[in-house]
């Protein structure tokens, strides 16, 4: 049984990938914080305050660190994307079969509707999603790189 085809994440390099996790890291941290200082701290509040401080410290702790979370693994996945592409990958041809304007998120741009060939591996059909520019149309060919073993794609 064949894989569906998945697009490699953006390409982050070591750099960028450092500050990410830095960020993100950063952004796990209030809320244990604040639910340390409930916990540890003497604070001249009456129980039902307390409570109130105790929910808001759960409650930060475990969206912060879920958020934080989350982004580190997208950081890992797309390190990990990039350097299986850069071992496995092979040289292959995007042929925009058609184009629509794509209008979700904050960047409009076009979705492209492709036909993935190349050595290795059988020919297969994506989608993706690239900011507007008048050389993308129909029939155009756009250079790929494609791990034939799990159809792992990036479009260059």
């Amino acid at each position: 049984m064949t894989r569906a085809p998945r697009e490699a994440e953006t390409r982050i390099g070591p750099v960028g990938a450092f500050l990410c996790r830095l960020v993100f890291l950063a952004i796990c941290l209030p809320g244990p914080a604040l639910l340390a200082a409930d916990l540890l701290g003497d604070l001249p509040v009456s129980t039902g305050e307390r409570c109130g401080l105790l929910a808001g410290g759960v409650f930060t702790t475990v969206v912060s660190v879920g958020f934080g979370l989350f982004g580190w693994r997208v950081v890992d996945r797309s390190r990990r994307d990039a350097r299986q592409l850069d071992a496995t990958g092979v040289a292959a041809t995007a042929e925009i079969l058609t184009v629509a304007h794509h209008l979700g998120g904050e960047d409009p741009g076009l979705l492209l509707h492709l036909r993935i060939h190349g050595p290795g591996f059988a020919a297969f059909e994506a989608d993706t999603v690239r900011p507007d520019d008048p050389a993308l149309v129909p029939g155009a060919l756009l250079t790929a790189v494609v791990d034939p073993a799990d159809r792992l794609y990036r479009v260059g």
